[in-house]
């Protein structure tokens, strides 16, 4: 791969912290709630086809999904959920906001390496304003980075929104994140480059049906592994 690059961008959830895994226990909570009512298979079935029908209102992060879970439980229930329920999904949403961040493991020595090499660095990740930069904050990365971008989604036209703020061709913009779908796909459909960094566990959303064979991204193990290439 080539390394001429002029800026690199570096997905958050899951590529710089751990996020899904604290998605997943929630789940697991929420399920446990609604067990009078439906089984967990049947209750995350619901719960996912909700949080579908409420994207583009609420777009992604945890409120949208607080939201929908009080949503989903009210039509589990027949609208009969209890209060004392509904202010427990509430809680489970803000404890879920309020978790420490955890860094995966190779972040803060991966981005010295290429902080150090003078690669300019961004963070370009999707999600809620709020709970992105209170994330970020608390993650303790943000003097590796000089541009922060939080999108409401990731798909071709928001990168290419980004590539033009940024004043690059996209063949000078590499994009490193956990999901092919969000973050090498629709950086490949504009001649960008990709790394892709699969955490163990991925939301369904972001599954993708096959990954295109393209000599334009490769995928890492780990991002400790992003050092060897450069």
């Amino acid at each position: 791969m080539k390394t001429n690059f002029k800026v690199i961008a570096f997905d958050a959830d899951d590529t710089l912290w751990v996020n899904e895994t604290f998605f997943r226990e929630t789940e697991e909570k929420f399920c446990a709630l609604l067990s009078d009512f439906s089984t967990s298979d049947e209750t995350m079935e619901v719960l996912f086809a909700t949080e579908m029908q409420n994207l583009e209102e609420y777009g992604y992060g945890t409120k949208g999904f607080v939201l929908s879970m009080i949503e989903t439980a009210l039509k589990i229930t027949g609208n009969k959920v209890a209060q004392q329920t509904l202010e427990q999904i509430i809680e489970l949403g803000k404890k879920q906001i309020n978790q420490p961040v955890e860094l995966l493991d190779g972040v803060v020595e991966s981005l010295e390496y290429l902080k150090e090499k003078g690669y300019k660095l961004i963070v370009a990740t999707k999600g809620d304003l709020l709970d992105q930069e209170r994330k970020l904050q608390k993650s303790k990365l943000e003097k590796y980075f000089h541009h922060v971008e939080v999108m409401s989604n990731k798909n071709t036209a928001d990168y290419k929104k980004l590539i033009k703020h940024l004043e690059i061709a996209p063949e000078e913009f590499l994009m490193i994140g956990n999901s092919y779908k969000s973050d090498i796909e629709p950086v490949l459909e504009l001649c960008g480059f990709g790394i892709h960094i699969p955490f163990h566990i991925t939301w369904i959303h972001e599954k993708s049906k096959e990954e295109e064979e393209h000599p334009n991204w490769i995928k890492l193990n780990s991002i400790k592994e992003v050092c060897k290439l450069f």
